[in-house]
């Protein structure tokens, strides 16, 4: 599977694994169907009270398993449902009735950190890197992670992610608020922090979730985002950045708005 599910002794707090260790736990097809799914189970379990996220091996998550969706990445065409797959588990992710973390090693790259943005929490080992990096492939990121990546991280952080597409380190992830706090120990960390939560009022939880999200979603981004999927169906830029990337070489783009 490649998403796999562990539970502590009492069942109040739930640990996801992105298992795809091999992959560097890149992001397919069959990963947002079992965040979707496993979400949507979730939100109907009265005894859970805390999600975690993490990733199996020494990554969080390396982005989109390129290779493995080659065009579908960019939009949905010709029977694909990968876009809306992925729409549909970052907003049960979001929405879950229950606080998330998201506990980073590694790689948090590209749907990694869209996975990570729709937890609630974020903490990563001092040593773990960032990236959206769809400026690399010639798409265009998913318009409601982006509203969320610009939330959460601020315009500035999120324009220099997306439009240079650089990889930065958790320091700077951290001021720039895209995580919340590194930490040396990752497990003794995580595991104060659930206890916390777990300590907490369930209605206040919740509650602040439901407005936070609600402020993320003031402006209604679907329609826009869309049409920017398609028109990136007939760009140049697509095709030679998959080129580029299958090649491990760098891409020569030659779209011009």
């Amino acid at each position: 599977m490649s998403v796999t599910q562990e539970r502590n002794d009492d069942g109040t707090v739930a640990t996801w694994w992105l298992d795809r260790p091999e992959a560097r736990n890149a992001v397919n097809f069959e990963m947002w169907k079992s965040l979707r799914d496993a979400a949507l189970e979730a939100n109907r379990d009265p005894q859970l009270r805390v999600v975690v996220i993490r990733g199996r091996g020494q990554h969080f998550s390396a982005g989109a398993d390129i290779a493995s969706l080659g065009r579908s990445l960019a939009a949905d065409h010709d029977g694909s449902t990968y876009r809306a797959v992925n729409l549909e588990a970052e907003r049960a992710l979001a929405t879950l009735r229950v606080p998330t973390v998201a506990a980073i090693e590694g790689f948090c790259v590209g749907g990694g950190v869209q996975i990570a943005l729709a937890c609630d929490l974020r903490i990563a080992t001092p040593d773990a890197t960032f990236g959206v990096t769809p400026a690399r492939l010639g798409i265009a990121y998913p318009a409601a992670a982006l509203q969320r990546l610009v939330a959460i991280a601020g315009y500035g952080l999120a324009t220099e992610l997306l439009l240079a597409g650089e990889m930065i380190e958790a320091s700077r992830a951290e001021r720039g608020g895209l995580i919340q706090q590194t930490a040396e120990n990752l497990d003794e960390t995580l595991a104060s922090l659930v206890r916390s939560l777990v300590q907490r009022s369930p209605f206040t939880q919740h509650a602040t979730k439901q407005v936070l999200q609600a402020m993320i979603d003031a402006v209604d981004v679907s329609d826009l985002g869309r049409a920017m999927e398609l028109a990136s169906l007939s760009s140049p830029d697509l095709d030679e950045g998959l080129s580029a990337f299958l090649a491990k070489r760098s891409p020569t783009f030659t779209y011009r708005p």
